[in-house]
């Protein structure tokens, strides 16, 4: 009988040692990810969220996270790592919502519907938040939350528990999506700047042509009735831009970024 309690002890605590390494790297990716973690979900809720993908990723990858629980040490040094991969997968995903939020600005900023200064702590412009939420319903719809789940198991392939990640590595995988995202955002943003771009064209010939003519009056309220109509017709096809290149991302989260 004493044989079997220990028995089931040392599986208890096995299961317990490897459910705890895997909502390391849970938790940390949950702190960065887009819709599960944003601010606006109840910290509770999120907690709730990272226990059940941890339940959900723990018995795939038991058998490269067990040899880990052996030791305290091991557990100790697994505080670093796999916070550190946690909050590395949860960023570079993050930075498909900020490619959203940047092209919003930068159309904003190409029809005048926002201030081309402002401090760092001002709120995002309208056109930010319609792509924005647009970008996350799509990530919802697409099943978001299943494909998150394939990444995390993915993950202990490309990113070996236990053990640091190369740092050369890391970095041109960082970079790398960090480019494709700022690539992205002037992808989405471009109708808006070139519209803007050729219609200042015309109003300076204009200008030019018919001096007397109060162009800055006619020009403004122009500019941003075009904006808003470019808006409604090139919003739908720049969110499937970005939805096929957040698809193409989960597709193969740790190939080089295209």
């Amino acid at each position: 009988m004493n044989d079997l309690l220990q028995a089931m002890a040392g599986v208890g605590w096995t299961s317990a040692a490897i459910a705890f390494v895997v909502f390391l790297r849970v938790g940390a990716a949950m702190a960065a990810l887009p819709v599960l973690g944003e601010q606006l979900v109840p910290a509770r809720v999120r907690l709730a969220l990272a226990l059940s993908l941890t339940a959900i990723v723990a018995p795939a990858v038991a058998d490269p996270v067990s040899p880990l629980t052996t030791s305290t040490a091991r557990l100790l040094f697994c505080l670093a790592s796999e916070t550190m991969i946690g909050l590395s997968l949860g960023i570079v995903l993050r930075l498909f919502v900020l490619a959203l939020e940047i092209a919003g600005t930068m159309a904003a900023q190409a029809s005048s519907l926002s201030q081309l200064f402002g401090s760092g702590g001002a709120p995002m412009p309208t056109i930010s938040h319609i792509l924005l939420w647009g970008g996350l319903a799509f990530a919802v719809m697409a099943g978001l939350h299943v494909r998150f789940v394939e990444v995390l198991i993915l993950s202990y392939d490309a990113l070996p528990p236990g053990s640091l990640p190369d740092a050369d590595l890391v970095r041109g995988w960082s970079l790398g999506h960090i480019g494709r995202a700022f690539s992205l955002a002037f992808s989405l943003a471009a109708p808006f700047a070139i519209a803007a771009l050729i219609y200042n064209i015309a109003l300076g010939v204009i200008n030019r042509a018919m001096p007397q003519l109060m162009v800055a009056f006619v020009g403004a309220p122009a500019l941003a009735a075009g904006a808003l109509c470019l808006l409604v017709v090139a919003v739908p096809f720049g969110l499937m831009l970005w939805l096929a290149a957040f698809e193409g991302f989960l597709n193969s989260p740790f190939g080089a970024p295209r």
